[in-house]
């Protein structure tokens, strides 16, 4: 069994991670020296920066002006865990869970909130559960996009426009990348360092009228800590809507979003940065299909992320292994990988099926993918070859 030559060229960025993902091509240091820092995010400077960068979101993914976005601490986490903890347990909730992200929701609520009627929608990595036993007359909390799976909503479509409760969802690794349903969603969160390749532990959140309308009308039985509040004396606070954050931001993060949010509009703004994934999932298509030895983790095109792609190894040799090759094989193929400096950072999620993850997100160039991908041809010949050079000298 022999191994194929190692490719000549390296990927001009080999930054594939899902998160923090890439920068923004072209993108420097030098970008961020006029960074609001070692002042009060208080001042008005600051806070016309944080409204900055609210109103830049707003543009470039056509939010609603009905619509409150606010800037908040602890990245997606964060802002999901503000919006669960107050305004969950007015009614009965659906949790979907079909990878890491939905489970920690699900568990979060059961296990935590402890709320007494909850219905957990589970799907194994790959699959999507039954959107069609999805009862609106309940909260619906959701991902619109698996980071750890690779399987993502369709669209939609399958949300009730009548719906009575609320729908809750973790757009992380979907906004700026998918077109969101706006008026299907009544909650959404994201975080600054998935597809706007910005820096991490800050979180977006946006409430649709429906939202602000239920925590006005409802008050948990539990405390909440200061972080989490969004009311302020049984009604809702617009501060931290209005760039007014619950706790202080670092402004040279917030620099650094606003500069991935005007190349985002440089680049076309939403259309122009889904134009920008669809490329990167076309040439990522056409290297699968050409592979033999590897296949997409998401079994349905129709739900297969564009962004977030998760594969599995498919070569029956694998299967002829010992567990331990089995399960590591991913991170096998990533650490050889990093070590040619070609991909960095490319092993399937810890909570994820063995295999191999790669962001093909608005800020990858499809010119890297496409240097990428005989790389791992080539790594996976070559740990094909190695292992038949040493069963043969152990025979």
């Amino acid at each position: 069994m022999n191994a194929i030559p190692k490719p000549d060229i390296r990927p001009a960025n080999p930054r594939f991670s899902s998160g923090p993902c890439t920068k923004p091509p072209g993108w420097s240091l030098d970008q961020l020296e006029h960074a609001f820092v070692g002042r009060s995010h208080r001042h008005a400077t600051g806070k016309a920066r944080l409204k900055d960068v609210i109103a830049r979101t707003r543009d470039v993914l056509g939010i609603p002006e009905s619509y409150h976005i606010a800037i908040v601490p602890g990245s997606d986490t964060g802002a999901m865990e503000m919006a669960l903890w107050s305004m969950l347990g007015a009614r009965g909730v659906d949790m979907l869970a079909w990878e890491s992200f939905g489970a920690i929701w699900a568990a979060d609520v059961t296990a935590q909130l402890r709320l007494d009627d909850v219905r957990v929608l589970e799907a194994p990595y790959g699959d999507l559960p039954d959107l069609g036993a999805v009862d609106f007359s309940r909260d619906v909390v959701f991902t619109w996009n698996g980071t750890t799976s690779g399987v993502c909503v369709p669209d939609g479509d399958w949300i009730d426009a009548g719906r009575q409760g609320l729908t809750f969802c973790d757009a992380t690794s979907a906004a700026f990348a998918m077109d969101l349903s706006w008026d299907k969603l009544d909650v959404t969160t994201w975080s600054w360092q998935k597809v706007m390749g910005g820096e991490a532990a800050h979180g977006m959140l946006v409430l649709g009228p429906r939202a602000v309308e239920r925590l006005e009308s409802y008050t948990p039985p539990w405390p909440l800590p200061k972080v989490f509040r969004l009311t302020k004396n049984g009604t809702f606070n617009p501060d931290p809507f209005e760039g007014i954050t619950i706790n202080t931001p670092s402004m040279l993060c917030v620099e650094d979003a606003l500069n991935s949010l005007k190349w985002a509009s440089a680049v076309g703004g939403l259309k122009g940065l889904i134009a920008r994934v669809e490329a990167n999932a076309a040439a990522t298509n056409a290297w699968v299909e050409a592979a033999p030895w590897v296949d997409f983790l998401a079994r349905d095109p129709a739900s297969r992320s564009t962004t977030s792609v998760c594969l599995t190894i498919i070569d029956p040799w694998l299967e002829s292994r010992d567990e331990d090759t089995r399960k590591n094989i991913g991170r096998r193929i990533s650490a050889m990988l990093d070590a040619e400096g070609a991909a960095f950072d490319i092993a399937n999620h810890i909570a994820a099926p063995p295999g191999l993850r790669i962001w093909n997100g608005a800020t990858v160039e499809v010119s890297d993918l496409e240097t990428l991908f005989p790389w791992l041809d080539w790594a996976w010949a070559t740990i094909k070859a190695e292992e038949g050079k040493a069963e043969g000298e152990g025979s």
